[in-house]
């Protein structure tokens, strides 16, 4: 069974659930305004970012600049799991479903960056006194993915090791 059609499909409903996640924070919440969901601990917000992951470079002096960039970088990402989607896509495995994960993330903030020129975070935690910095729907999947990228080459470097 070819995987391809399932795994692009995974990467759509990232991206939808991403759009309609952002849709509903920018139409119930003011700029700023949050909801708390489990106080002092996790609360839906919301908030612009202009920067990259975890609002790196979001104070940045050349904001333009900064967007250009990471609109070519996200771009060129995608293409790139694409093209790693195509080639291995055939089979399932925890690596072809990271990539989807990836790849929808990454499309679901570059929407954001070229329609909007910044990014709805609206996912904030707190964890004791320190406050992870926003985010959301498509950064959580470009973690998780990340993750599972992570975990299956230990996996692999054990299994080669042992074989």
């Amino acid at each position: 069974m070819d995987w391809r059609p399932w795994l692009l499909l995974l990467s759509a409903a990232v991206i939808v659930l991403d759009r309609l996640s952002k849709q509903w924070v920018s139409q119930h919440l003011e700029i700023g305004d949050a909801i708390p969901v489990i106080p002092h601990v996790f609360r839906i917000s919301h908030v612009l970012n202009s920067g990259a992951a975890f609002s790196l470079f979001n104070d940045s002096s050349s904001p333009g600049r900064v967007r250009i960039i990471l609109v070519a970088f996200s771009v060129a990402a995608a293409l790139a799991v694409i093209i790693f989607l195509a080639r291995i896509g055939r089979r399932l495995s925890p690596t072809t479903v990271a990539l989807a994960l990836v790849l929808g993330g990454a499309i679901g903030n570059v929407y954001d960056r070229i329609r909007y020129g910044t990014v709805i975070d609206f996912l904030e935690v707190h964890i004791i006194n320190y406050h992870w910095p926003d985010f959301n729907v498509a950064d959580s999947a470009i973690v998780i993915g990340a993750l599972l990228l992570l975990l299956e080459a230990f996996r692999g470097g054990k299994a080669s090791k042992s074989g």
